[in-house]
């Protein structure tokens, strides 16, 4: 268990702008391994940097690690209208991903927001919040198929057959929160045939449903997207907040084929998509290291066990 003293070691990382980017993602993702109070205050001091794909990762770890103690700062964040759209909408979907009901009013609220990416994530967190209190809950999304550890805005989709999915998945008159339930009912499947399907999702609907789509491919790890996600990337008026998701995508999946494309673009002149390349490329070169974990050589380095 690490101590009050590793902790600020991992947070003087995150915090120092003089440090990479890629050195304060390790740091980021240790501190949410390790949680706790003072974890949760070095992530929350750390929204008033210059980088929005960094604030947007600091509010989508604080809503992964579930701890009440984060919801002042993502209230704020969220309310901050000087912050990045997708800053403000990671911080929504946090509140969600957290599940406690007293933020419904706020998420309500903030629903109607005039940033379509705000208000359809709040809606978003608002019917998942309401899934919980009418008997939905954790256990049943853990046990449902789901082999990876994130808490998603949605909980998956009854069985049904790819072919179902994928209409659900694509049809833009079904609701936002109806469409995301299929999105993680074919990441659960992990079939080639969901990937093709879940691709489909990238040529489809608003920004925001176009980038979770690029994230849960990125979870996937499954070679059968690199296409669809490389494509993503390269087209022009494309927003830069699927670009980015599908950036990070590539460099988790981590082919040969990944890395020719993310150094083309490691120079873009949209700011969160060029250094989404560069995070990017360290996890590129992570998946093709012997590390545990993405934050391991960080955590060696401060002695964290």
């Amino acid at each position: 268990m690490a101590g009050k003293q590793e902790v600020t070691a991992v947070g003087r990382i995150l915090a120092s702008p003089k440090e990479s980017l890629t050195t304060r993602f390790r740091a980021l993702f240790t501190l949410r391994n390790l949680g706790g109070a003072e974890a949760i205050e070095w992530i929350s001091q750390t929204f008033d940097d210059e980088s929005a794909l960094l604030k947007h990762e600091l509010a989508y770890c604080l809503g992964q690690m579930q701890d009440e103690r984060a919801i002042p700062t993502l209230e704020t964040v969220l309310k901050d209208t000087a912050q990045d759209p997708m800053v403000r909408h990671e911080a929504g979907e946090a509140l969600g991903a957290i599940g406690n009901p007293k933020v419904l009013g706020l998420l309500k609220q903030y629903s109607e927001d005039p940033v379509i990416e705000v208000a359809e994530t709040c809606q978003l967190a608002v019917r998942r919040l309401e899934w919980l209190s009418s008997g939905g809950d954790r256990g049943e999304e853990a046990a449902d198929g789901n082999p990876y550890t994130s808490v998603d805005p949605a909980p998956p989709a009854m069985k049904k057959s790819v072919g179902e999915l994928r209409a659900q998945l694509v049809d833009n008159a079904l609701p936002l929160f109806e469409r995301y339930r299929a999105m993680f009912a074919l990441r659960n499947l992990g079939t080639e045939e969901a990937v093709h399907a879940l691709g489909d999702g990238l040529e489809c609907g608003s920004a925001l449903f176009r980038h979770e789509i690029g994230y849960v491919l990125g979870q996937m790890q499954h070679t059968a997207s690199i296409p669809q996600l490389q494509a993503a990337l390269e087209r022009a008026g494309e927003s830069p907040m699927v670009r980015h998701e599908c950036a990070e995508a590539l460099g988790a999946i981590g082919a040969e084929s990944c890395l020719q494309t993310l150094q083309r673009f490691r120079e873009d002149p949209e700011r969160v998509v060029k250094e989404s390349c560069e995070v990017a490329l360290d996890m590129y070169e992570y998946e093709n290291s012997e590390q545990f974990q993405y934050a391991d050589g960080l955590l060696r380095l401060q002695g964290v066990q």
